[in-house]
């Protein structure tokens, strides 16, 4: 396995494949997103282990959506970068992939996740140095906090701390699920190559990320602009369910859209290494 050097413009490009082979299967990569997504936010409501056993579950959703966009692009779910556009893959075809990915992996996916989880307590714990620890026991030992305290300066900073401690985490864990998967590369070893392939191409990621976040700003402009008229059409009638239809649409296409935004990743792999 190597690294390829990708042009910045690559970045745009990801996210038209993204968006074209999400368009291809939509209930299906939104059916899955919002599977593992329900998983994983039930795990965390499990009382003083949720919060530690969640980032357990996220390389088995990271590989999951690669691989359902793998089987959603190519004729050959077990081969990267064979195009075929022949034939349309089936919904099911792609939850059969994704179930035995996860299956033959999980191994690694869990050593994944507990060296995700290793730095997640860490992340979390070093706010204590700001806060006192009043984060650190709302995410660790599922304290009720007071208003007050989640209004103070101290608490707004832990967050904003916990935010950037987990940024390294979120690239570290970018390409090292499925680099365990389709390059047998060993769980901590594909960390540092996940780390190492971003770097390398920072131009195409940044433009990878600039090109997401142009899609969310138009997507949510659009529907912002559609739920207003539905709330105000609510509000002249009398209507107290038009507000709720608006709340739905505006989180509903928020959870679409990061769907969307995953559905590309997997090109950012294939694009990054080589097997040869």
């Amino acid at each position: 396995m190597k690294l390829h050097l990708v042009p910045a413009r690559t970045g745009a490009e990801w996210v038209r494949l993204g968006l074209k082979t999400f368009w291809r299967q939509p209930l299906a990569f939104i059916s899955l997103f919002f599977l593992l997504m329900a998983l994983i936010s039930t795990v965390s409501l499990l009382p003083l282990v949720g919060s530690v056993l969640a980032p357990v579950l996220l390389p088995f959703m990271t590989l999951g959506l690669m691989v359902a966009t793998s089987v959603a692009y190519t004729d050959n779910a077990e081969g990267i970068g064979t195009e075929g556009h022949a034939q349309r893959p089936t919904g099911s075809a792609m939850f059969v992939a994704v179930a035995g990915a996860m299956r033959a992996e999980w191994r690694s996916l869990v050593k994944l996740g507990v060296i995700s989880a290793v730095y997640f307590v860490v992340a979390v714990l070093l706010t204590t140095f700001i806060d006192g620890g009043q984060l650190a026991k709302a995410y660790l030992l599922d304290e009720v906090l007071t208003p007050e305290v989640m209004a103070s300066s101290d608490f707004q900073v832990a967050r904003m701390l916990l935010m950037c401690l987990n940024l390294p985490l979120s690239l570290a864990m970018w390409h090292a699920p499925a680099l365990v998967h389709w390059h047998r590369v060993e769980p901590v070893k594909s960390v540092f190559f996940s780390v190492v392939a971003l770097f390398r191409n920072f131009g195409a990621y940044a433009l990878f990320g600039l090109a997401w976040l142009g899609v969310f700003l138009l997507a949510g402009i659009g529907i912002g602009l559609i739920a207003t008229v539905v709330i105000g059409f609510g509000a002249v009638g009398g209507g107290a369910g038009a507000a709720a239809i608006g709340n739905v649409l505006i989180v509903g296409t928020a959870l679409v859209l990061a769907a969307m935004s995953m559905s590309s990743t997997w090109f950012t792999f294939r694009d990054s290494f080589d097997p040869n």
